[in-house]
């Protein structure tokens, strides 16, 4: 660990995105089959949201499945919709200990029924949990969130008297607001394990002002010490949003 990486934080990110890769080339290098590596992945996930809410930070989205997935092998398919279904109830006591509040961004309709019960279950149950908000980000696309914006705000427009007048009022700020992100902060920072560099349509709109911290950790393998290393990274960044140093720091 960095000497000067912290247990806490002044200026934490807000909201934490996190691509959780590696898990099959982890179960691979174990020898094991690929359901092993999502095993123990699921693992570190009840981990991380635990160090987070230590370290300050208010949300945290995890890429657990996105729309491209269901294009893996069945069997992957259905093994981790199989752990979704087994592992939330599990874990729900250790989020109402910890005043987890667990909420979902994506298309749940999709999913089967044990699992969308199993997320159902665990959404009314913390609601009212204020600490920390675990969004399990599920049959999600970033592309496919925008496309949904793009449609309910077509939806909205044709209710009012006059369709293209009310498109035209349409803001960046308002836009979201017909969106799947709609009552979830932007994201601060964007952490991707695995060694891949790239967002793989993950919160395309609102990582358009990201911090984006790349590490060669497969997932299985990530730890406390590693997310203190990101927002130590994180903390080193100057957030402009297009305006210049001396403007920021003034």
């Amino acid at each position: 660990m960095s000497p000067h990486a912290k247990e806490t934080s002044s200026n934490p990110p807000y909201h934490v995105g996190i691509i959780m890769d590696g898990n099959g080339r982890w179960a691979k290098a174990q020898g094991k089959g690929r359901l092993e590596g999502h095993k123990k992945g699921a693992e570190v996930t009840r981990d991380i949201v635990r160090w987070a809410k230590e370290l300050g930070v208010k949300q945290i989205s995890l890429y657990a499945f996105s729309t491209e997935n269901w294009q893996r092998p069945k069997l992957e398919v259905r093994g981790i919709m199989s752990l979704l279904a087994i592992l939330l109830p599990k874990t729900l006591p250790e989020m109402m200990q910890n005043n987890v509040c667990f909420r979902t961004l994506g298309d749940i309709s999709a999913l089967p029924g044990n699992a969308k019960k199993a997320v159902a279950q665990a959404c009314e149950q913390t609601k009212n949990n204020t600490a920390i908000d675990l969004i399990l980000c599920l049959n999600y696309g970033g592309q496919q969130e925008i496309m949904a914006g793009i449609k309910e705000s077509l939806r909205w427009a044709l209710t009012t008297d006059n369709p293209e007048k009310a498109l035209e009022t349409l803001t960046l700020s308002t836009f979201r607001e017909h969106m799947w992100c709609r009552d979830i902060a932007p994201l601060d920072l964007l952490i991707r394990t695995g060694g891949e560099q790239r967002i793989s349509n993950f919160h395309l709109w609102d990582a358009a002002y990201a911090e984006l911290y790349f590490t060669d950790v497969l997932w299985p393998d990530f730890s406390k010490e590693h997310l203190l290393l990101a927002l130590e990274d994180y903390q080193r960044r100057e957030r402009r949003y297009g305006l210049t140093s001396e403007q920021v720091k003034s």
